[in-house]
């Protein structure tokens, strides 16, 4: 007779709200998941790409806005999804509603870790595909790529070097230089 492997619990909005704020978590099909603390080059990664964003943004005066973890994403209530992006970039404004976001992002950039790569390169690439994200960069500051999937387009895991200059489709104007970022990380 096989043995049962004991289910996890399945919490609810309620119970995710009640969780302490300095806990780190992410809820999938309503199973809680830890996230794992940034790195120095994470965070100078998310730095740059913050000011490059939000620089362009509002610039254009349009109505996107950057967003940046910890911020909640609630993509389902039943079973509960909430993810947390490094950053992201949300254009329609009724998704929010002074707590997090209701619905999908337009953008979202995750920054790898070491230990839960295959997060951000699987788990969160079925998620952010399925419940309507435009676009999705994963950048791996280890292997020095950038993977972008155009998910409105339906272009999938095209691969760039730290040396390249990369446009956000999502907007007719921007890219992004990742060779004036790489010279600031420290590897």
């Amino acid at each position: 007779m096989p043995v049962l492997q004991p289910q996890p619990k399945i919490i609810s909005l309620e119970q995710y709200e009640s969780l302490p704020e300095d806990i780190r978590v992410e809820v999938f099909e309503g199973i809680i998941y830890d996230m794992a603390s940034p790195s120095e080059i994470h965070q100078t990664l998310f730095t740059e790409l913050t000011t490059i964003l939000n620089n362009y943004i509002r610039s254009r005066k349009g109505p996107c806005k950057v967003f940046h973890s910890p911020f909640d994403v609630k993509l389902n209530d039943n079973p509960l999804t909430i993810v947390q992006p490094d950053l992201m970039i949300i254009c329609d404004r009724d998704k929010l509603d002074g707590k997090r976001c209701n619905g999908a992002p337009d953008f979202i950039i995750e920054i790898v870790s070491p230990g839960n790569a295959s997060d951000d390169y699987i788990r969160k690439a079925f998620y952010y595909k399925n419940y309507g994200v435009r676009e999705y960069w994963i950048i791996d500051p280890l292997r020095k790529i950038v993977t972008i999937h155009n998910f409105e387009h339906d272009i999938i895991n095209v691969q760039y070097s730290f040396d390249s200059v990369i446009k956000v489709s999502i907007f007719e104007d921007l890219s992004v230089n990742f060779a004036d970022i790489a010279e600031l990380l420290d590897f």
